[in-house]
């Protein structure tokens, strides 16, 4: 955990479109709770009281992602899938600018193609996909990064949608995991960013067709991101200042 939540627990918000599982039976047969539930679930089962959580879903106010609720937002978590275009632009430069200010981002599955990680990216964060019962193996490719501890290397999900490369991102300041499939191909399926004072972990297994958000290591890597990507310290927007010469000799460089 970082010295930012040494004072109190880590502040989390777990967003969701909230649209598959009131849409299709066997999601919410799958995930009750909706996608957001099942993470945040993940969350609570290995962070305990080391957290507070909040969920936030798309048809909310402001998608649920206010001003003030970022403003009281360590970490965010991101999942979506068929709503990417109505996120509205205005809620994706507030979140944006809270991430460059350092507030941690986790980016599950298909939120790969949210506007807020492409526009984070910088690139159409495109890739190979197909949805067939596929079997992946996750294997851990850093595994002295704080996000793989406690994760068997490998550790397999028996069925899963596909995603392989060419993923277009920009390479990754740290990639952790590294997926396989049962049709040959593979995947950087655990990618570490920075950008600004902000740390982001993209994770892909998790999907609303399988039940992969139960599965015990998929869960405990969710939660291991989430304490990763914790602000170092209370997040705060770097800001033009105008300089006179001789400044830091007056009042010792502080600000």
């Amino acid at each position: 955990m970082s010295s930012a939540a040494a004072a109190g627990p880590l502040r989390v918000t777990v967003w969701s479109e909230g649209r598959h599982e009131r849409q299709n039976p066997e999601v919410a047969a799958r995930y009750p709770e909706g996608m957001h539930g099942a993470v945040a679930g993940a969350v609570a089962e290995h962070l305990g009281e080391q957290v507070t959580l909040r969920t936030a879903t798309l048809d909310e106010p402001e998608h649920g992602l206010t001003e003030d609720v970022l403003a009281d937002t360590d970490v965010l978590t991101w999942w979506g899938h068929l709503a990417h275009r109505e996120v509205s632009d205005e809620v994706v430069t507030r979140v944006h600018r809270r991430v460059l200010a350092g507030m941690g981002l986790v980016v599950l599955h298909s939120g790969h193609w949210s506007k807020i990680f492409t526009r984070l990216m910088g690139t159409t964060c495109t890739l190979r996909w197909r949805s067939e019962r596929d079997r992946e193996v996750v294997w851990t490719v850093a595994p002295t990064h704080p996000v793989a501890a406690g994760v068997p290397h490998p550790f397999v999900i028996d069925e899963q949608e596909m995603y392989g490369e060419f993923f277009d991102i920009p390479v990754p300041d740290e990639l952790v995991f590294v997926s396989s499939f049962s049709g040959g191909e593979v995947f950087r399926s655990g990618c570490a960013f920075r950008r600004g004072h902000g740390k982001i972990f993209y994770f892909s297994p998790g999907d609303q067709d399988y039940p992969v958000y139960h599965h015990p290591h998929v869960r405990r890597v969710i939660a291991n991101a989430v304490g990763w990507a914790a602000p170092e310290a209370e997040p705060s927007a770097p800001r033009l200042i105008h300089s006179e010469p001789g400044w830091f000799e007056s009042d010792g460089g502080q600000e």
